[in-house]
């Protein structure tokens, strides 16, 4: 069961993709329960009702779903939470130890597009970066949680990310400029689809970036420092996560920042894949030319 979110920017339609291994994938529309997958949609149980409706067969077929631009598969999020440092080689090549708690920073819910809408390129940007990160969505309200068990109860689905990220913006001097290298627009592309929590296994999945074709990170989330339950009970001592939320669980190695790989620049193609959770495919272009 995957959800969608599909339509002009503003104007995405709810729908769930279910897949076949051999007939062709189905699309139904999602509008009998909701007018969009946001953070009351997720609180009342909705994928869970998405689940019966389908066993029922009681939602319509979405004719045309494969002429339909792929928006964020959760609607504008009233936060993101992004996690650093969060794979140990890539603390390695970044120039950190790993850390000993999880490295938490915002970005601005304004940094979310879909996954394959053109991505700018800041104008004065010279060292713009990719990462491929599996992304939490919230489904209930956690602040104060007592547990990881009940971190795992809030958590609704998963989803692909990429975390761009313009690292000279990011890393002046001793202190680091986290906000200002991470929050930029279109920064955080999602999907393209949300799937259940109960329907992965976040502790085993493999991540891959490519850039122009070519395989920049092959990893797993099995080398996560913090895994998601962590992740999210950490946040929630700190910060009120409300549904809708999502936060971004941090990068493999395999970075431009590493030196291994040149930096990204306008006409380059980025494509980020979760396995079972879909690949992103981003064409690069230079914001305000």
């Amino acid at each position: 069961m995957r959800i969608m979110r599909l339509g002009e920017a503003g104007n995405e339609q709810p729908a769930v993709m279910v897949a076949s291994h051999d007939a062709p994938d189905r699309y139904f529309s999602l509008l009998p329960l909701t007018a969009d997958v946001d953070g009351p949609f997720l609180a009342d149980g909705g994928l869970g009702r998405v689940r019966d409706a389908l066993a029922e067969g009681s939602l319509p077929i979405l004719e045309d779903a494969g002429t339909l631009r792929v928006g964020a598969p959760v609607a504008r999020p009233g936060a993101v939470v992004g996690i650093g440092m969060n794979y140990a080689a890539h603390a390695a090549e970044s120039g950190s130890a790993p850390p000993d708690v999880p490295v938490v920073f915002l970005k601005p819910s304004n940094t979310v597009a879909g996954p394959y809408d053109p991505a700018p390129v800041p104008p004065h940007s010279r060292k713009y970066d990719w990462e491929v990160e599996l992304g939490i969505v919230i489904g209930r309200e956690a602040s104060y949680l007592a547990s990881e068990e009940d971190a795992l109860a809030c958590i609704a689905g998963y989803v692909t990310a990429n975390d761009f990220s313009e690292r000279e913006y990011q890393l002046p001097g001793a202190g680091g400029q986290w906000t200002k290298g991470k929050t930029l627009p279109g920064s955080t592309p999602l999907g393209p689809w949300l799937v259940p929590a109960e329907d992965v296994d976040a502790g085993n999945l493999t991540l891959r970036s490519l850039v122009n074709g070519e395989l920049r990170q092959d990893s797993s989330t099995a080398g996560l420092i913090f895994g998601p339950a962590t992740v999210v009970h950490h946040c929630s001592q700190y910060m009120r996560l409300e549904p809708g939320d999502v936060i971004i669980t941090g990068t493999p190695e395999g970075v431009a920042l590493s030196g291994r790989f040149p930096y990204l620049r306008p006409g380059d193609v980025v494509e980020a894949e979760v396995a079972g959770l879909g690949r992103q495919r981003q064409e690069l272009y230079r914001a305000g030319s």
